[in-house]
């Protein structure tokens, strides 16, 4: 199996498949990092998502191997992200959390349910910076050094905010 890095490179030579490769491998992931991102606003998420991908395709000339893909990607959909918000059309207020999935034991599905709207809300509650860093490292799954390129921050700054931001959240929850 070929690197997301192989892969992005095979796109640069014009390996038109190796692109389908690439948003088969990371659309869901993409979709779930952005979704929290938002506050669970799935289809702004769905939106930022397809946006960034067609950014990665416009841009791909611009990738510089071995740079890790995924550090890229998730670079330019936090831009994404962040741009969204800044923007003057946009109002931020309390999000109504849709579309989380169920379980089979409507009772257990309920619970979970709450559970993740509990958890998304307070996510929204924290500071962008440190919502992001949150969310990149433990629902996107990047390394520490990966969130620092991602972000073009230094890695003890990468540390902090996760550090405050997880003090936060555990204290918004347990309000």
């Amino acid at each position: 199996m070929r690197t997301d890095e192989e892969l992005a490179r095979g796109i640069q030579q014009g390996r038109r498949h190796d692109l389908s490769v690439l948003v088969e491998r990371h659309h869901y992931a993409l979709i779930g990092f952005l979704y929290r991102m938002t506050g669970g606003d799935r289809r702004l998420a769905e939106d930022l998502a397809q946006e960034a991908l067609i950014r990665v395709m416009r841009a791909i000339s611009t990738y510089e191997y071995p740079r890790p893909f995924k550090v890229w990607l998730y670079a330019i959909a936090a831009n994404l992200a962040r741009d969204h918000f800044k923007s003057a059309d946009t109002r931020r207020t309390s999000a109504i959390i849709d579309d989380i999935p169920t379980l089979d034991c409507p009772e257990d599905a309920a619970l979970d349910a709450e559970e993740a709207r509990r958890v998304a809300l307070a996510l929204l509650k924290l500071p962008e910076p440190q919502r992001e860093t949150v969310i990149l490292r433990y629902y996107g799954d990047l390394s520490l050094a990966e969130i620092a390129e991602a972000l073009d921050i230094p890695l003890g700054t990468v540390k902090s905010r996760i550090s405050i931001g997880l003090s936060r959240l555990k204290s918004l929850l347990e309000d």
